[in-house]
C-alpha cells in the first residue's frame, strides 16, 4: 500500500510509516531552481550535487524530473483567493494582469516571477511538451480557477453574456500578455506594453458584457 501526498500540486507516492522531510523537499526544489536560473540542464546528478541529498532520497520524493522541474518553475507563484461576490469584474481582469487603474506598468515580478525566470520557463516548456503539460495541469490551470469562477458568477448574475466561454476569454487576455514578451520581445515593465494590454483587455471586455 502507498500513501499519496500532495506536494506543490504534484501527486507523490511514499511508503506508509515513512514521514516526509519537508526540509529535504525544499532543498531539492531550491537546488533544481538554482540550476534552472543558471541556465543549465536539469539532471539527476546536478540536483544531487546541488542539493546534497542522495539519489535514493531524490527518487523517493520525485517520481520524475518532469514533475520536479514543474514544481521548481512554480516557486514564488500562488493560487489567488476566490473573488468576493460583489467584485467589479472589469477591475478583476485588469488587476489579474497587474494593470490597476494607474496602468503605468505590467509586471511579471508582481506575480512572483522575475522576467528572467519567466523567459527560462518559456524556454524549458517549449522544448519539452511533457513538461509543458505537467506544469499546466499541476500548477498553471489552478491559478485560473478563481477568476474563471468569478466570471461564471457574473454570467449567473446577468452581468456577462449567457453564451460566454470563460475559458476562451481568459486565454484571449492572457495570450495578449504573452505575446508582448514571447513574440514582440518587449519588457513587461514598459509603459507602452501596459497601454497595449489595457486596450486589449478593454476590447475583450466589451465583447463579454451582457
Amino acid at each position: 500500500m502507498t500513501v499519496v501526498d500532495q506536494d506543490a500540486g504534484v501527486t507523490v507516492r511514499r511508503r506508509p510509516g515513512r514521514p516526509r522531510d519537508e526540509d529535504m523537499d525544499g532543498q531539492i526544489v531550491a537546488a533544481t531552481l538554482a540550476i534552472i536560473d543558471a541556465g543549465q540542464e536539469v539532471t539527476v546528478s546536478r540536483v544531487v550535487t546541488q542539493s546534497g541529498v542522495s539519489r535514493a532520497a531524490l527518487y523517493r520524493r520525485w517520481p520524475s524530473l518532469t514533475t520536479l522541474i514543474a514544481a521548481a518553475l512554480d516557486v514564488g507563484r500562488t493560487v489567488p483567493p476566490e473573488y468576493p461576490d460583489d467584485v467589479d469584474l472589469r477591475d478583476a481582469l485588469f488587476d489579474g494582469l497587474g494593470l490597476g487603474e494607474s496602468g503605468v506598468a505590467l509586471s511579471v515580478a508582481a506575480s512572483g516571477y522575475s522576467e528572467e525566470r519567466f523567459r527560462q520557463r518559456i524556454r524549458l516548456v517549449m522544448a519539452d511538451r511533457a513538461l509543458q503539460k505537467a506544469y499546466w495541469q499541476s500548477h498553471v490551470s489552478r491559478r485560473r480557477v478563481p477568476l474563471l469562477n468569478a466570471l461564471r458568477a457574473g454570467i449567473h448574475r446577468g452581468e456577462l453574456r449567457s453564451d460566454l466561454d470563460v475559458e476562451a476569454c481568459f486565454d484571449a487576455i492572457a495570450g495578449a500578455a504573452y505575446y508582448q514578451v514571447v513574440v514582440r520581445g518587449d519588457r513587461m515593465d514598459d509603459p507602452a506594453v501596459a497601454t497595449r494590454m489595457r486596450a486589449a483587455v478593454e476590447v475583450v471586455w466589451r465583447g463579454m458584457v451582457a
